[in-house]
Order: C-alpha cells, then structure tokens, then sequence
C-alpha cells in the first residue's frame, strides 16, 4: 500500500495513490474504512468502464437523492433499504444466540410517543378492515416467561398505509399501542388485518429501480418494538405466510423465524375476521465493555 511520494496516478494504481493520502492524513478507523469505500468504488468504475456521459448521470442522480430527502422524507435511507445494506448493518449490529427472534429494521414510520393500553384493547380507531386479533408471549431463551414486558405495536392499514403517511386521513396513533405482558409474559390486542404495499417509487431511487424491473413490495406484516429489563430490545417484523411477495420483500427483512400464520375465524355479520398467535423470545443483554 506504501508508495513513494509524487508516484504517478493511473488506472492501474488509482485506488493505491488515493489510499495513500488518506492513511498519511490519519491511521484512524474512519481512514481505513474510506480506503475501503475508495478501493471498491474504483473496481466498480474499472468493471464499469463508465463514459463521461454515463458518469455525469450517475452524479446527476445522486444529486436528486439529495434534493429528494428532507425532514419528511429520507430518500437515502431509502436507497440504503433498498440495496439491503440497512438489513446488513442491522444484522450485524443485532447477533442473537440460536434460538432468540431476530431484529430486523426499524422502518420509518415508527413513533416513540404511543400510548399506553391496557391489555386486549383495540388499535384500530376507525375500525376499517378485516378484524384481527393478535395474541403471543414474550419468554427467554429457556422458554421462561418474562413479566412487565413493553410490547410497542404499529403497522400499515387495510390499504398498506401507516397513519403518519395519512395525518388527514387517519385519527391519530391508529394501529399503535403498548402494551405491558403480565406475570405469565403473555398479551393480547385486536386490530385489522394489514394488507402489504409498494414502497414509495416517485422519489429518484423508486423511479430507477422501477425502470430496471426491481421488486418493490413488501408482505403484509406486523411491526414490534419489545423492552425489558435485563434484555436486549428487539426490534422486528411478523409476515403473513402465503404473501405474494414474502420471498422478495424490498427490504430483505423476512427470516423464516418471523413468519406467523393469520387464520381465518368467525367474523361478526359475514365479515372476515382473524387471529395470529405468535411468540416472542428475548436475548439476555450482554454486559457493557469496558471503555477502550
């Protein structure tokens, strides 16, 4: 990696002279990781072969990404999501022994301001959708219950949206809750089935990867956020099994361990109703290391 000073820059040794500048400004871990972004982002042009032209619309499109992302709206987030790097990171950053239900993505349209309920209570506030009730326990890894659990729910309506994507539409929190699972470390609430939808594509990263053909939908699915204490929180999905798009979910959050069974039950005046039962099962938090 070491190159004599003043060494010519060309294709053969780009990524190298670069490499070199940034390793002599610092041997810090943000210079070895840019090194690592500059090698690869070499090999990528050099597999390219990108002319000038393709390369100015490369730029232009980053461009638009940033002009796309303000408070409302993170279009670079989204390319990340979409790319399967924000599902890399989390894996990453989320290792749970055999066993314990794996973390996926957070998603956008989580509030940390949702009340309280009590147990069994409806999310739904404006009852619109197939009945669901949604039922499970929250156990360790020795399949112990785990008392005072905060169960956080929240997820897409009948129509696949959340209800901070319609303010105007939806009363407010509808389809959220928390709930607190008692001594036997089991919940319950109702709520309406959630339908699955198509991840924004009107922004610059929808409307390239819809012009090569990428998948662009996600499963149903039902979102949740668990604490307690003396456990790791997690953070994850349930998926509805049968979904069309389960095997090719745009943000690559499906493990077989998430997907739960909606059954169909007897719903008042002909309507369809259901009920998902599902388990929850919890890492014991790993003790903190010491500053280094």
């Amino acid at each position: 990696m070491q190159l004599p000073t003043g060494h010519p820059y060309g294709e053969h040794n780009s990524a190298q002279v670069v490499a070199e500048r940034l390793l002599g400004a610092g041997d810090g871990r943000l210079s070895r990781v840019l090194v690592s972004v500059v090698e690869h982002l070499h090999q990528v042009v050099k597999e390219a072969r990108p002319s000038h032209a393709d390369w100015r619309r490369v730029i232009g499109f980053l461009t638009d990404v940033g002009h796309a992302s303000d408070e409302r709206r993170q279009e670079w987030i989204l390319l990340s999501d979409l790319l399967g790097v924000s599902a890399l990171v989390e894996d990453i950053n989320s290792r749970r022994p055999a066993g314990a239900t794996p973390n996926t993505i957070r998603g956008p349209f989580y509030r940390s301001d949702v009340p309280r309920l009590p147990m069994g209570a409806i999310v739904s506030l404006d009852g619109v959708g197939e009945p669901l009730c949604v039922s499970g326990h929250v156990r360790d890894l020795d399949g112990n219950p785990i008392p005072g659990a905060v169960v956080e729910t929240w997820q897409a309506n009948s129509e696949g949206l959340y209800e901070n994507q319609q303010p105007d539409l939806q009363p407010e929190f509808n389809l959220r809750g928390a709930f607190t699972t008692g001594a036997d470390g089991h919940f319950y609430y109702r709520t309406v089935k959630p339908a699955g939808y198509r991840v924004p594509d009107d922004g610059p990263v929808g409307q390239l990867l819809r012009h090569v053909g990428y998948p662009l939908r996600r499963p149903a699915h039902l979102h949740f956020m668990i604490r307690a204490e003396g456990f790791e929180t997690l953070t994850t999905h349930v998926y509805e099994r049968g979904d069309p798009d389960l095997h090719r979910d745009a943000l690559f959050g499906v493990k077989p361990e998430l997907v739960g069974d909606f059954r169909p039950q007897s719903g008042a005046d002909g309507v369809p109703a259901w009920s998902l039962d599902f388990d929850f099962v919890m890492a014991r938090a790993r003790p903190a290391r010491p500053p280094t």
